[in-house]
């Protein structure tokens, strides 16, 4: 539950960075406040890895909107300039294993280990 707290915060910062000139000067405050609340206890820390999961979601989500690129798409309502979607989907996709990863590695992954 804790990793996926710590993920919509990490989603916050990557928004928040993303759309800097626009909607993220909004975003960054409330991302800054929450990881101010999560970190105040040691049990809510235990899923902070999730920071990173959460970073390469929007990136994911850049991935997708671009995928007819690189270059000029045309649709149905017009034309519009798109990048290539390589860069965004492996980012978000490494972004996205190492949360995990970070988050198996410290041992708090959720599963019991206890042996009946």
């Amino acid at each position: 539950m804790w990793f996926a707290c710590w993920a919509v915060v990490g989603a916050a910062y990557a928004f928040g960075l993303l759309g800097a000139l626009s909607i993220g000067m909004f975003v960054l405050p409330c991302a800054l406040l929450a990881t101010g609340y999560l970190i105040k206890r040691p049990r809510w820390r235990t899923g902070a890895a999730g920071v990173l999961a959460g970073i390469g979601m929007p990136l994911l989500v850049l991935a997708f909107l671009n995928r007819g690129g690189p270059g000029l798409v045309c649709q149905g309502d017009g034309c519009r300039q798109h990048l290539s979607p390589w860069p965004w989907l492996i980012a978000g996709v490494l972004f996205g294993l190492l949360g995990v990863a970070g988050q198996v590695l410290s041992g708090h992954t959720g599963w019991s280990r206890r042996s009946g």
